[in-house]
């Protein structure tokens, strides 16, 4: 799976963003799809996953009641619907695709097996 995110730059806080990640190689239908993000000088942290068919969704605790991940597999993307930013959510954000149509530990990553190239997320105070 080729995985191609975009949509990330510069906002201030209390902003929204609009992340897109778009998948070609295996049938989009067949994986679950996951957001997750880097910042400097810390390690990788889940934010969101969502199953094949869009039916379950799951989110850090730190982005619930903010952020909304979505798919549209006539599309084949994933979006991640970023409101009410803070400055704690500047990191590089990467998609990530399933192994399978659902995930069993998504917080840990290993759910996922191919990752696209990241784009950056900014937001100042």
């Amino acid at each position: 799976v080729q995985l191609q995110a975009s949509g990330g730059g510069l906002v201030q806080a209390g902003g929204s963003l609009r992340l897109s990640c778009a998948a070609s190689g295996r049938s989009f239908t067949s994986y679950a799809m996951g957001w997750f993000r880097q910042a400097p000088g810390k390690e990788r942290e889940f934010v969101a996953a969502i199953t094949a068919r869009g039916g379950s969704k799951f989110y850090a605790d730190s982005v619930k009641g903010r952020f909304t991940i979505s798919r549209d597999n006539a599309k084949n993307t994933v979006y991640l619907q970023m409101n009410s930013l803070k400055p704690e959510d500047t990191a590089v954000y990467y998609c990530a695709a399933g192994r399978g149509p659902y995930y069993s530990d998504p917080i840990m990553g290993a759910d996922f097996g191919s990752w696209g190239q990241g784009t950056q997320v900014t937001v100042s105070s």
